[in-house]
């Protein structure tokens, strides 16, 4: 058995001694044949070229949860005097490469000159729309903030940036940020890759944030699965204030459903969990999958209404958008 680059360590209920798995064993890999049958295809929907933004101002500090959208799954949660930043990408591509790749089509929701100082970041996986070195760069250079990250991330941080803080951690495993403020990293239906010979040599996560005045949860890129993990979370940490749930790039469903949600299983994760407000990210910035841009936030309200929830309670969240927790 080859040795795995990123990361070493015992065996799991997850890990197998070279690469991370479901623990429902659920395969997330796709082949080139499925890849190819899915371009063959042909049936992706067009997308604007751009969509205007109205940029947000953030404050330098917030004790109340207040939380600004970035764009696809950047967004700025400052609570308890911290500013925490998830999966920064500010790069117009989410990609390896400056000249190719799924381009952003909506400016980023904060202008990074405007972007208050990052304490901490939150790396969920090491997808290019979720891991961009570039971005990291720029943070680190300007605040050089923690980054938390799952097993075997902090290993390609640090090839990029020799200088970044990094601390990793397992499913479940608890980080301190402040001696107030603790992250928990949390299972999510997905998979890793940099390249082709890497897949799920690094681990992927969500993140639980507990603070005195509010939960909050960033589920990261998942499927439903058979929902286990979101009762398990509920379980172990109780039902966040605010939830943030991925809704979109979920077309052609038969490639994408072992790992990316679509918005009538997002809701379903909303009464799995039990949150007060969800926010709904992983859409409208980079087309990734087959579906219209507008699509995600149709069929969310949709399913909501058959489930008998009211629209504010999951709202989908565009760049610029800003959510303040009430007192």
């Amino acid at each position: 058995m080859s040795k795995n680059p990123y990361y070493s360590g015992p065996p799991s209920d997850h890990f197998d001694g070279k690469r991370f798995h479901l623990v429902d064993r659920t395969a997330t890999d796709r082949s080139f044949r499925d890849l190819w049958r899915w371009q063959r295809e042909g049936t992706r929907t067009s997308w604007p070229k751009t969509v205007p933004v109205t940029q947000a101002i953030p404050p330098t500090r917030s004790i109340t949860p207040r939380l600004t959208m970035i764009g696809h799954a950047t967004i700025l949660i400052q609570v308890a005097g911290l500013n925490i930043l998830t999966d920064p990408v500010w790069s117009d591509r989410a990609s390896p490469f400056r000249f190719v790749g799924p381009k952003r089509v909506t400016e980023p929701g904060v202008d990074f000159a405007q972007l208050p100082t990052i304490d901490t970041v939150l790396l969920s996986h090491n997808h290019y729309d979720h891991f961009d070195i570039a971005t990291l760069r720029r943070l680190i250079l300007r605040d050089h903030p923690l980054i938390v990250t799952p097993l075997g991330n902090d290993v390609i941080v640090r090839k990029g940036i020799a200088t970044a803080r990094t601390i990793t951690g397992d499913w479940h495993d608890s980080i301190s940020l402040s001696p107030d403020v603790s992250v928990h990293l949390t299972p999510a239906n997905h998979w890793s890759s940099r390249g082709i010979r890497d897949r799920r040599m690094a681990l992927w996560s969500g993140f639980w944030i507990d603070t005195p005045d509010a939960q909050i949860w960033f589920a990261g890129d998942t499927s439903y699965g058979d929902g286990e993990i979101f009762h398990d979370i509920r379980k172990r940490y109780g039902a966040p204030h605010i939830a943030m749930i991925p809704i979109g790039a979920y077309e052609p469903r038969w490639f994408m459903s072992d790992q990316h949600v679509a918005p009538e299983q997002s809701v379903q994760i909303f009464h799995d969990i039990g949150a007060e407000q969800a926010l709904g990210f992983h859409w409208g910035t980079f087309q990734l999958t087959d579906e219209g841009r507008e699509e995600p936030l149709q069929l969310l309200r949709t399913s909501l209404a058959a489930s008998g929830v009211a629209s504010s309670r999951f709202t989908a969240f565009a760049p610029g958008d800003v959510h303040v927790a009430s007192a």
